[in-house]
């Protein structure tokens, strides 16, 4: 099934490992068979994740897009995941739904659910301050 992404004039994204920005206007594109695509809203930089949850988030978004590290970057996720879990054991909810997915081979899945691992951590993190 093919997908079409829109996207908007100087907007990047990552396509199989290759980040690409769109030097036009808007674009369609559309994607004939299967790729790991990341939109420039979904991507985390080593330099942006400077938090526990986004460094799962970052070691989780580097084994979909990257397939032959996959196991090293697993790996990454679930100490970086372990770790955050002792911190915050209220996200055990979202840590069994990332896993089952990963466990499903559904890495992309997987990385959404881990995106709302951020959420929580904002959350306990802004009943701290």
């Amino acid at each position: 099934m093919p997908l079409k992404l829109s996207v908007s004039k100087g907007e990047r994204f990552i396509v199989n490992g290759v980040a690409i920005r769109n030097a036009g206007d808007s674009a369609e594109l559309i994607f004939e068979n299967q790729a790991q695509i990341l939109r420039q809203k979904d991507i985390l930089t080593a330099e942006t994740a400077t938090t526990p949850a986004a460094r799962a988030y970052l070691a989780l978004q580097c084994a979909y897009l990257f397939p032959d590290k996959s196991a090293h970057y697993l790996s990454q996720f679930k100490e970086f995941l372990d770790d955050f879990l002792e911190a915050a054991p209220s996200a055990q909810t979202i840590a069994d739904e990332i896993m089952e997915n990963l466990r499903a081979d559904k890495l992309y899945q997987g990385l959404k659910a881990c995106s709302r691992l951020i959420g929580h951590e904002n959350e306990v993190l802004a009943h701290v301050v």
